[in-house]
């Protein structure tokens, strides 16, 4: 979907200009933050990489590692977050998911479920560039059973293309006889059927579902499955239905009063899909909650890492 985010490119660029007020920024006594956080806002992906190497150029030094030494906390996070290209962001975000003491499924969950195609085969490329291992490689020694399964499903990225119409109401019947039908699930049909299949084959299928079964297909995931591979499964029905509502759901829940904010979640979904289809995310939320997402973090967050998260969201759809 063209011209659905809320960043663009800026016209009459200049990185050595934006590199120089970005040093400027930085020298002498105190930061100021708030030129960094409006310039880099201000600018696309793109442009944040040419001001990267212009700023190399001109000064000898990386601007990440300049501003990490000047900010700190969340809204150091973001602002490094924002000067990532998306694909190495991701990938950035993945490899930590897998790293360490414990894996954060939730990370793996939202990326995989709602890439495209071609963007879930460009991580898997750097990723193995980046670390000499596959991403389903480290997947596969963090993870088990069907999750897994349906985790390295979504990594393999082939999902057919467009609507088979003869399997729509097989794929339909195939899932309700795997859970609702018969006593305990067989849960890898619907790792097979809903990694596979095109968005567009899927809402058909689930409408056929609905049908057969007289229930939402989320319904059955629910009562059928539980821990992570519920999860996986509602992200890849959601997304199927539409990600930005999906995302929508994934940001409100990153700030739900009585759980503390989410920052990472927060950053990851603002930071990489500002310039994809924030509009139609900003949207969904103010369609599914009774408030904006605007609100929502004015109300969460407080000093420059609000100022800076509030000009990715850019407005108010109260």
């Amino acid at each position: 979907m063209a011209g659905r985010g809320t960043i663009k490119a800026q016209s009459g660029f200049n990185a050595n200009a934006d590199a120089q007020a970005l040093y400027k920024a930085m020298k002498g006594l105190g930061t100021d933050e708030a030129t960094i956080l409006k310039l880099l806002t201000a600018r696309s992906n793109a442009q944040r990489q040419e001001i990267k190497a212009a700023y190399k150029t001109l000064h000898g030094s990386d601007l990440v590692s300049d501003l990490k030494s000047e900010l700190t906390g969340k809204f150091e996070s973001l602002i490094v977050a924002l000067l990532s290209a998306p694909t190495k962001y991701d990938v950035e975000c993945l490899k930590h998911a897998t790293k360490g003491a414990g894996t954060t499924e939730k990370v793996l969950i939202e990326i995989l479920a709602s890439r495209t195609t071609n963007e879930v085969q460009a991580i898997n490329k750097l990723y193995k560039q980046e670390y000499g291992k596959t991403l389903e490689q480290d997947v596969c020694s963090d993870t088990t059973g069907a999750f897994e399964q349906m985790l390295v499903i979504l990594i393999q990225a082939s999902r057919q293309q467009g609507v088979q119409e003869a399997n729509v109401q097989a794929d339909a019947k195939t899932l309700f006889d795997a859970g609702e039908k018969k006593f305990g699930t067989d849960e890898e049909q619907f790792v097979t059927i809903l990694g596979n299949r095109s968005a567009e084959h899927l809402r058909r299928v689930f409408a056929e579902y609905m049908k057969l079964s007289g229930f939402q297909i989320e319904e059955s995931i629910q009562r059928e499955t539980s821990g992570h591979l519920k999860e996986v499964l509602l992200a890849v029905v959601k997304c199927a239905r539409g990600v930005p509502t999906y995302l929508a759901e994934c940001l409100y829940n990153s700030m739900k009063q009585g759980s503390g904010t989410d920052d990472q979640t927060l950053i990851r979904i603002m930071v990489s899909r500002s310039e994809i289809d924030m509009l139609d995310i900003r949207a969904e939320f103010r369609r599914m909650f009774a408030t904006s997402l605007h609100k929502m973090i004015t109300n969460d967050t407080s000093g420059d890492y609000r100022k800076t998260l509030l000009l990715l969201c850019s407005g108010d759809d109260a």
